[in-house]
């Protein structure tokens, strides 16, 4: 999964947490991707499969266990003092919950221009300016910038945590279920904004997402992660037209059809991601897979090329 010149490469990342009993949960186990400048990755997943951490991950909000995360060519492992205060300018995040991401006891404006204020980025009058702008540019009015965060729906509260991220002129976007939280009607007009302002400021995004429907026609490529790893990635259309991973065809199997009369779907898995057992080097899939062979009980499967940009870990024919 390599694109051309990447400004942002994970490559092998692990990262464990370690309990009482020498137990070992293993949230990302040896992921790789890389992302192109202008470009989106959408992260799919059950909840519970690692995607979250793998963005607080890059994010720095955690240390990874092993593995490197590259950012425009730069390992961010050594970022420090004025380095690290770039990187935390250039990639910025927008999470799941819009309300609890919000200060209650500060103002739309001063949210929106306290990170101007800590990084020091301009003088207060072009702060206050640039302030405005943003709120314009998300879709809001210039006197929301006056009322605190309790006094807007969740759409124009995840409205302003977008104008929060892009305050900084970021160069990457980490988008940690951006829209789950919201009403179906909403989650559109987001997606939509976060299109046009894609274009309109030349960002990367990495969206994640647990619904395979709400990544279509956004994402460029389509990474699907499973118990800690991906076990299929190709571009978007690939994805949804030919897809071959079992779990990748029940993800679409599962979105939601709004036509009563519509086909059922014809792949319903059993169990639950958390609910999974496999034994260390089987493959992780095995509890829950529909055609298992005799080789997923020896062997895990590595993520392998099947055709154009579509990698692929299955040992189904």
């Amino acid at each position: 999964m390599l694109e051309d010149q990447p400004i942002l490469k994970v490559e092998r990342v692990k990262k464990y947490f370690f309990q009482k009993r020498h137990q070992v949960i293993k949230a990302v186990d040896d992921v790789s991707f890389s992302i192109g400048k202008g470009r989106t990755l959408g992260l799919v997943g059950e909840s519970g499969c690692g995607k979250s951490t793998l963005g607080k991950c890059i994010l720095k909000l955690q240390s990874v266990t092993q593995g490197t995360i590259f950012f425009k060519g730069e390992a961010i492992e050594g970022f420090k003092g004025r380095r690290g205060a770039e990187y935390r300018k250039g990639v910025q995040a927008v999470f799941q919950d819009p309300y609890g991401s919000l200060n209650p006891r500060m103002r739309v404006g001063e949210i929106i221009e306290e990170p101007l204020f800590v990084h020091g980025v301009c003088p207060k009058k072009d702060r206050r300016r640039r302030v405005k702008d943003l709120i314009e540019k998300v879709g809001l009015k210039p006197d929301h910038l006056r009322r605190y965060p309790h006094e807007f729906s969740g759409g124009q509260r995840q409205r302003i945590c977008i104008a929060r991220a892009l305050s900084l002129n970021p160069q990457i976007i980490i988008l940690d279920e951006p829209v789950s939280a919201l009403d179906v009607s909403i989650q559109a007009q987001i997606l939509n904004l976060l299109m046009d302002l894609k274009e309109e400021f030349h960002l990367t995004y990495l969206f994640i997402s647990h619904a395979l429907s709400v990544v279509e026609h956004i994402s460029d490529v389509v990474a699907v992660m499973y118990l800690g790893r991906i076990v299929e990635a190709a571009p978007s259309q690939v994805i949804f037209t030919e897809a071959r991973h079992p779990y990748t065809k029940a993800l679409l199997a599962a979105a939601f059809d709004p036509d009563p009369e519509g086909p059922k779907p014809h792949l319903v898995l059993e169990g639950d991601i958390g609910e999974s057992r496999t034994a260390e080097g089987a493959c992780r899939f095995i509890d829950r897979c529909p055609h298992p062979v005799a080789e997923c009980r020896d062997k895990e499967p590595e993520l392998r090329q099947v055709g154009a940009g579509h990698y692929l870990a299955c040992l189904h024919p």
